[in-house]
C-alpha cells in the first residue's frame, strides 16, 4: 500500500522514448507512484507500462482514454500530477484537460506558443491548480543559461545553435527559445547590424525573434539534445555548450518538477523558477 503522502503520477506519452524513461524514474523514486499511463500507439495498448519501459511490471496498463485516467487520478488521496511528453499538436489540449480535472501538469512537450501559455496560465489561476512548463529538464542547461545571462553583460553579439535528433517534430527547440528570451529579458539590444544582409537562400541566417538573437536548428540522426550559445567580440569568441547524450540525464529534473508542482497554485514557466 502506498504512503498517504506519495504523489500519484500519470504519464502522457508513456510509450515514447521520454515517457519510458519517466516510467522507470517514477517507479524507482521515493514519495511518488505511477497511477496511469496514456498513449495512442496501438502496438502498446493494454500492455503493462513497466514492461514496455523495461523496468518490470508495475501493474499499470497503457491506455488511450486520457479523460478516464485523469478522472481516476482525482480519486487519489493526494492531488495527482500528469507528466506530458506527447506532441506539439496535442500538448495544449492535454494540459488544459489536466487542469480541468485538477491534475497538475508537468509539461516537457515543446511547441506551446506564447499565447497558449498565457491562456493556460489564466486557466490555471482560475482553477488554483499548479502547472509547470519546462523547456529543458537538464540541470546542466539551467547552469548554461545562468552563464549566458552573465556573459550578456559583456558581449553585444550572440547566436544560438540547437541540435537535436531528426525525430523532433518542432523547431526551434523550447530550450533555444527560452535562452533567447532570457537574453531579451536583460534589456539589451544584441547584434547591431554592420551591413545590410541578404539571404541568397531563405533561412540561411536562421530565425530571428524580437530579441534580435538568431537561432539555428540542426536535425540529424546520432544527435539527442545539444545547444551552443556563441558570443563574439573583436578578437575573441566565448562559446557555451551543453550536450545530453542519454535521456536519463533529464530524469532528476523531471522528479524535481513533479515534487515542485504539487506546491504551486498557478502556472510557472521554467524549472529554474522552482529550484531551491
Amino acid at each position: 500500500m502506498e504512503n498517504q503522502a506519495s504523489i500519484p503520477v500519470v504519464i502522457n506519452g508513456a510509450a515514447g522514448k521520454m515517457g519510458r524513461e519517466v516510467i522507470k524514474a517514477v517507479f524507482a523514486a521515493e514519495g511518488m507512484h505511477l497511477v496511469g499511463a496514456i498513449d495512442t500507439n496501438p502496438n502498446v495498448l493494454g500492455q503493462d507500462a513497466g514492461e514496455v519501459a523495461g523496468c518490470g511490471p508495475v501493474e499499470v496498463p497503457i491506455l488511450a482514454d486520457a479523460e478516464a485516467i485523469l478522472a481516476s487520478a482525482t480519486q487519489e488521496t493526494v492531488q495527482g500530477v500528469v507528466v506530458d511528453f506527447t506532441h506539439p499538436d496535442a500538448v495544449y489540449e492535454n494540459v488544459r484537460s489536466a487542469i480541468a480535472y485538477g491534475v497538475r501538469p508537468v509539461v516537457g512537450t515543446s511547441g506551446l506558443s506564447a499565447d497558449q501559455i498565457n491562456d493556460l496560465a489564466a486557466f490555471a489561476d482560475k482553477a488554483s491548480t499548479g502547472c509547470l512548463v519546462v523547456p529543458n529538464f537538464s540541470i546542466g542547461v539551467l547552469l548554461l543559461q545562468e552563464a549566458v545571462v552573465k556573459a550578456a553583460k559583456y558581449f553585444d553579439h550572440v547566436e544560438i545553435i540547437e541540435l537535436h535528433h531528426n525525430q523532433k517534430a518542432d523547431a526551434p527547440s523550447g530550450t533555444a527559445v527560452k535562452t533567447a528570451q532570457m537574453l531579451a529579458d536583460t534589456g539589451k539590444v544584441f547584434n547591431p547590424a554592420l551591413v545590410e544582409e541578404t539571404e541568397k537562400m531563405t533561412g540561411a541566417r536562421g530565425c530571428t525573434g524580437a530579441e534580435n538573437v538568431n537561432i539555428h536548428s540542426v536535425r540529424l540522426p546520432g544527435l539527442l539534445a545539444h545547444q551552443e550559445v556563441i558570443f563574439g567580440s573583436p578578437g575573441q569568441l566565448y562559446t557555451l555548450r551543453h550536450d545530453s547524450t542519454d535521456r536519463a540525464s533529464f530524469m532528476p529534473g523531471v522528479l524535481l518538477a513533479i515534487r515542485a508542482v504539487t506546491k504551486l497554485k498557478s502556472l510557472v514557466y521554467g524549472l529554474e523558477k522552482v529550484l531551491e
